[in-house]
């Protein structure tokens, strides 16, 4: 039996990337006997089809987990965040999430995510370099 390869790439295929999210799911299961993950995704399109906002994450444990929160420049400032990150906390709700976390760029939004009930619970300094990266929770209400 010849030695396993390893293979350094900055592209690898997102068929690869999943097996290793499955993997990672299944261990996490097999060590929690938690079981209820999914996927969530919810996206905005224009006319032609084209994303002009989404947000992407799992549910998993009684958390949702924000992992892509994009809105097209033009709609910024506009509500269509608000909408959308209303919408995930509904499902998540819905599928019985008690809290919300994400990670976000002291560059990017974290005062959206401040005025919309987040809290800073960890920073990293210097990722990347003179900027923090932020680690934000929101516990959810009950749902109704």
């Amino acid at each position: 039996m010849s030695a396993p390869q390893m293979l350094i790439t900055s592209e690898p295929t997102l068929l690869d990337v999943q097996y290793l999210e499955d993997r990672i799911s299944e261990f996490n299961a097999g060590v929690t006997g938690i079981t209820d993950g999914e996927l969530l995704a919810i996206f905005l399109k224009d006319e032609s089809g084209r994303i002009i906002a989404g947000i992407c994450g799992n549910t998993w444990g009684g958390c949702l987990e924000i992992r892509q929160f994009w809105v097209d420049e033009a709609l910024r400032r506009q509500g269509v965040g608000t909408k959308l990150l209303d919408a995930a906390e509904l499902e998540a709700r819905r599928r019985g999430c008690q809290r919300v976390l994400l990670m976000t760029f002291s560059f990017q939004a974290p005062s959206f995510y401040v005025e919309h009930g987040f809290e800073i619970v960890a920073a990293v300094q210097d990722h990347p370099n003179g900027h923090r990266n932020l680690l934000m929770l929101k516990q959810l209400g009950i749902a109704s």
